[in-house]
């Protein structure tokens, strides 16, 4: 038998050895894009890294990947760190990643962007849902560091605008990996305040000192505010996820006091102004009343008023004497109608009786006509058997007693 066979994993562990102790490839930078990738319960991340020949597989474990402060997508062409070692299950080489960042790009506008784009699709920047800031709050919240220029700017601002109004300072981080946690805890503490309006921001700086004002945590929060929020971060051209969330954006910490509060001079000239208009308008309300009285007191008839009676009862007069005449023209038109009428109705009931006159005379001439008796009284006679008038003389039988009705009498015969 030959020796010299191996196993292989004998095999496996030998190419793994090399690869392990191969200086050339413990440090590897990579560039590509991903494809495959998916992301594991765990916080792992399994992808594929490929040019236009050829591709490898990576993995980023949760440690390094947990660092990330973007979400990587197939498509992505990335710069990747790490180190090459072989998989022993598959006996394939791959990539362990320890950075990753797009390729072109930081790692941090990378994430800004992801971080804007689904927020702005969740309508967390939409316009129609910004609270207005209050003309002129009485209570003023400002969350930033306790020390530094960008408190000492609001502060001054304010109390040289609208000195009138408190001031409640919740000093927060504002630079650091536990800032966003630190602005998210006075979010929620000043709830218990009763604010009118809240400023958040901090001082100008690099893009990963005002990182925690791109947070997911911090613009959540401030989005859930029913306070009013003024986002006021860095400088003029520094724009965070904050500034879009947030109610009304400052171009700094200064400008966000200036659109807190009004000027309490303008308001001290504006209410100066109302005062003088006020004032006009009332005297000049008096005058045309004024006016307006004397004209009323000048009238011809409130100085005569018996003039006004006397015009009244003239009116009334012609009305009575209207209302006579047409009640005597209804009565006399009426009256007129009421005579035709009867006149028509006894006319009527004359034509009725002379035909119901004759109608009865003819009747009766008929009945005459008619009249058994009139026949009887020019000699006939009807000739009964018990009430029955016999009309031949197959009614009668021998020993049967009859009547004969004569015209002035009735005669009991009896058959033979």
């Amino acid at each position: 038998m030959n020796n010299n066979y191996i196993t292989v994993t004998q095999l496996t562990k030998y190419i793994k050895y090399k690869i392990d102790n191969d200086q050339n490839l413990m440090k590897i930078y990579l560039k590509g894009e991903i494809s495959n990738f998916k992301a594991h319960s765990r916080g792992h991340m399994y992808f594929t890294i490929k040019d236009e020949n050829t591709r490898i597989n990576a993995i980023m474990f949760s440690t390094y990947a947990s660092k990330l402060k973007f979400m990587p997508i197939d498509g992505m062409k990335v710069l990747i760190s790490g180190k090459v070692s072989v998989y022993e299950q598959t006996g394939s080489y791959q990539i362990y990643v320890d950075s990753l960042e797009e390729d072109g790009l930081g790692n941090l506008y990378v994430a800004f962007e992801q971080l804007k784009k689904k927020l702005e699709q969740e309508g967390l920047f939409d316009q129609s849902k910004k609270k207005p800031i209050p003309k002129m709050p009485s209570k003023i919240g400002i969350i930033t560091a306790p020390t530094g220029a960008a408190i000492k700017d609001i502060l001054s601002t304010l109390k040289r605008r609208w000195p009138i109004a408190e001031t409640i300072l919740f000093p927060s981080l504002v630079q650091g990996a536990e800032a966003a946690t630190d602005i998210v805890r006075n979010i929620e503490l000043s709830k218990n305040y009763d604010l009118d309006v809240l400023i958040v921001g901090r001082g100008g700086g690099s893009i990963e000192d005002m990182w925690c004002f791109n947070e997911e945590i911090v613009a959540r929060a401030i989005y859930d505010l029913d306070v009013p929020v003024i986002s006021a971060v860095g400088h003029e051209i520094d724009f965070t996820i904050s500034d879009f969330v947030a109610d009304l954006r400052a171009p700094t910490p200064t400008g966000a006091a200036e659109m807190a509060v009004p000027n309490i001079n303008d308001v001290i000239n504006y209410l100066k102004q109302l005062e003088i208009r006020t004032i006009n308008s009332i005297t000049n309300i008096i005058k045309i009343n004024k006016e307006a009285l004397n004209k009323i007191t000048e009238n011809y008839i409130l100085k005569n008023p018996i003039t006004m009676y006397q015009i009244k009862e003239e009116k009334f007069d012609n009305l009575f004497d209207r209302l006579i005449n047409s009640y005597k023209k209804i009565i006399s038109d009426n009256k007129n109608k009421l005579v035709l009428i009867t006149n028509n109705l006894n006319n009527g009931i004359i034509n009725n009786l002379n035909n119901n006159k004759n109608r009865y005379l003819t009747t009766i001439s008929k009945l005459e006509v008619l009249n058994p008796l009139n026949t009887i009284k020019r000699g006939y006679s009807i000739t009964k058997k018990e009430g029955k008038v016999i009309t031949s003389t197959k009614d009668v039988k021998r020993n049967d007693n009859l009547q004969l009705e004569l015209s002035d009498g009735t005669i009991d015969v009896e058959v033979l």
